[in-house]
């Protein structure tokens, strides 16, 4: 198991903590990593497009002029597709694009970006995260105090509502429960700040 140091949240060192290897020491798996995020991608789309085929546009009803003699091509319907003012040809229609993933796939792509994260030193253990009260600035201090600048992840044990709200005004800044943590988001911070008691609850939940 490696060790890594643990800090309060002003940056001082307090002490140390192992990093489980079943979940902190695995060969990343990148390619199962970029299956995670495109199922991610794909379920936050809201699949809410549309638009009208020649069957929904009014109008159209009678044929622009007779069939030969005119000269011109012939044509059935004002409405259709190549006519100003028709139907779109293969219309998009409301859709989900969601679908599941094995549970061992995600799982493993959770541990392959912890992995990553642990092996380039890209995660700090803070002994408590707590705030007596919502303010933007002392959390922002906190973070600079930690040297977890710019984009990062929070997490805490559990939902707390002084940490979410004073964090959810800095930009590139995640909180989340450690039950809830995605690879996602883990992927687009470059730091993730965990409480120590929240370590102990990924170590149980997903090893």
């Amino acid at each position: 198991m490696s060790t890594i140091k643990v800090v309060s949240m002003t940056g001082a060192e307090v002490g140390t903590v192992e990093l489980n290897d079943a979940i902190f020491g695995v060969e990343p798996n990148m390619s199962v990593v970029h299956e995670v995020v495109k199922n991610h991608l794909a379920n936050c789309r809201q699949g809410t497009q549309s638009a009208l085929t020649r069957a929904e546009v009014s109008g159209g009803g009678r044929k622009p002029w007779r069939q030969k003699g005119t000269g011109r091509a012939r044509q059935g319907s004002t409405r259709s597709p190549q006519w100003t003012h028709g139907g779109i040809a293969f219309a998009p229609k409301p859709r989900t694009y969601s679908y599941v993933l094995n549970k061992k796939v995600k799982r493993l792509a959770l541990k392959s970006v912890l992995s990553s994260k642990a092996k380039d030193g890209e995660i700090v253990v803070v002994d408590k995260i707590a705030m007596d009260e919502i303010k933007t600035k002392s959390f922002k201090n906190f973070l600079t105090a930690v040297n977890a600048e710019g984009k990062s992840v929070v997490v805490t044990p559990e939902v707390n509502d002084n940490v979410v709200k004073s964090a959810r005004n800095i930009p590139g800044v995640v909180t989340s429960p450690a039950k809830l943590i995605n690879v996602y988001d883990l992927l687009n911070a470059k730091t993730l700040v965990i409480d120590k008691d929240a370590l102990a609850v990924i170590e149980e939940v997903f090893a």
